[in-house]
């Protein structure tokens, strides 16, 4: 059967729960620490939140320990070179969060004396940081009663309260019934406990019930309905867009890059040049006259609005290129390219090495 609890005494239920099975994340001061006097650093906050967009938590731990060993605060990443921070970001994908990200690092470094500003509305001010960021930081790092609201969130509230209304439609009233349960005291401590249930307890398929703090309040689990929440409606089809993409090397062995225009896909990062992406036939566009050779492979990648196949062609010529530049193999890593060029090049790597021992 049901229990109503109010609204104050199901937060109080739930950081209880918190204090207990937080996540331990490198980004994150713990129950115990907080309680001990220790405060979020809002840089870290910032960093985690956006790199945690439209990402795992599995996929950061890694880039963030990188990122905060290389540039430990706000300052020192404002005084990085963008092409070292685009480097150090490539594979965690949404380009335009990293050059967000130091846009913003500037700002914040050179308008803000380095200090993060304390509310949800003045953060909104930065570049890169919109409602659910500005959010997240504000509760986190400042104690701001924000509501903080994510798919975990949209999840759990869903189930909490049976709604039924598939999202996106629904989004606005989740929020809602997540504010109506922002506690005025811990509100950061708060938004880590929904979004630490629903990403290890209410999780999307076969949600465990029976160790849910709040199982006995659950609407959506009296209904018997929980697992199917929240619903969604259809998504439309992705389309499918077609290029060529061009890997060439030197006799010496020197790649040919360039550095993708600021703004579109992979904005400002380095990667082979690529015809247009087009979802007809496309057009080729090499980067210079050569003997391109067609290996019959194709590296196939998917973004968020579309799926994309790109033509593989292979080359060695020691032509002048009329876009990008050659770098010498010994500057040149594949982790440094966004994850469709390293597919490029695993695919080249084979043909290409060939074609050097062939013309030497």
């Amino acid at each position: 059967m049901r229990e109503k609890i109010g609204s104050d005494g199901l937060s109080a239920v739930l950081l209880t729960w918190y204090d207990v099975h937080a996540r331990e994340m490198p980004w994150r001061v713990g129950p115990s620490d907080r309680a001990a006097g220790v405060r979020p650093d809002p840089y870290r906050v910032w960093l985690s939140e956006v790199m945690l967009q439209q990402t795992t938590v599995a996929a950061v731990r890694s880039y963030f320990r990188t990122f905060t060993e290389r540039w430990p605060t706000v300052a020192h990443l404002a005084a990085a070179e963008d092409a070292d921070v685009m480097a150090a970001w490539a594979g965690l994908g949404y380009y335009a969060r990293a050059r967000n990200l130091l846009k913003c690092a500037r700002v914040v470094a050179h308008d803000f004396g380095g200090v993060f500003p304390g509310t949800a509305e003045d953060l909104r001010r930065l570049p890169g940081i919109g409602p659910y960021t500005s959010a997240a930081i504000a509760a986190i790092a400042f104690d701001q009663p924000e509501t903080v609201v994510d798919g975990n969130v949209e999840r759990v509230m869903a189930r909490l309260h049976a709604v039924e209304t598939p999202l996106p439609t629904a989004k606005a009233g989740l929020t809602q019934l997540a504010a109506d349960l922002t506690p005025g005291a811990r509100p950061g401590d708060y938004a880590q406990a929904v979004m630490d249930l629903g990403a290890t307890v209410c999780t999307p398929r076969n949600p465990a019930c029976g160790i849910c703090p709040l199982v006995h309040s659950c609407a959506g689990r009296a209904a018997g309905i929980a697992a199917e929440l929240p619903r969604k409606l259809p998504k439309k089809t992705k389309p499918t867009r077609l290029g060529y993409v061009y890997v060439l090397r030197n006799s010496a062995g020197d790649w040919l890059l360039e550095t993708r225009p600021d703004k579109g896909l992979l904005g400002g990062m380095l990667g082979w040049p690529t015809s247009d992406w087009v979802e007809e036939a496309p057009t080729e566009a090499p980067p210079l006259p050569a003997d391109w050779h067609d290996p019959r492979a194709e590296v196939r990648h998917t973004f968020t609005h579309f799926h994309l196949r790109l033509a593989l062609r292979v080359a060695v010529s020691d032509a002048v290129p009329e876009r990008g530049a050659f770098v010498p193999a010994s500057a040149f890593s594949p982790a440094s390219l966004p994850t469709v060029m390293r597919k490029a090049f695993d695919l080249a790597r084979d043909p290409l090495d060939a074609s050097v021992i062939d013309k030497k």
